[in-house]
């Protein structure tokens, strides 16, 4: 065997090292887990906003008139973003509440990714 050859030999041994401890580390890894949102008087306890929504600082509980209810759906104040109520980012709030859960950064920032909402008022 040559000198390059055996050289090349030795490098990989490590790198297939280095992939198999990645691989078994992402297999046992424990699975990552959304933020809780704020515990209110419905719910005690609080409750955590699924993954599928949340980075755990996506979501936030919404201030009054943040988030107003319309025939045509549900409007984003701040954004102008409407939500139409069979829209599949509408999600039942556990607490009764508006939360928001939107893009912080990048070219979706503020865009809407789950909106938990109260039961209709009509």
């Amino acid at each position: 065997m040559s000198a390059a050859t055996s050289r090349s030999a030795r490098a990989v041994q490590p790198v297939g090292r280095l992939m198999f401890s990645l691989f078994a580390v992402a297999m046992f890894a424990p699975a990552a887990f959304a933020h809780d949102a704020k515990p209110t008087e419905a719910k005690p306890q609080g409750w955590s906003y699924p993954f599928a929504c949340c980075a755990n600082y996506d979501c936030r509980a919404t201030h009054t008139g943040e988030v107003l209810e319309k025939p045509e759906g549900y409007v984003i104040a701040g954004t102008g973003e409407v939500v139409p109520m069979t829209d599949k980012r509408i999600k039942d709030s556990p607490d009764g509440e508006f939360h928001w859960c939107a893009h912080q950064a990048g070219l979706d920032a503020g865009k809407t990714i789950c909106l938990f909402v109260p039961p209709r008022s009509f």
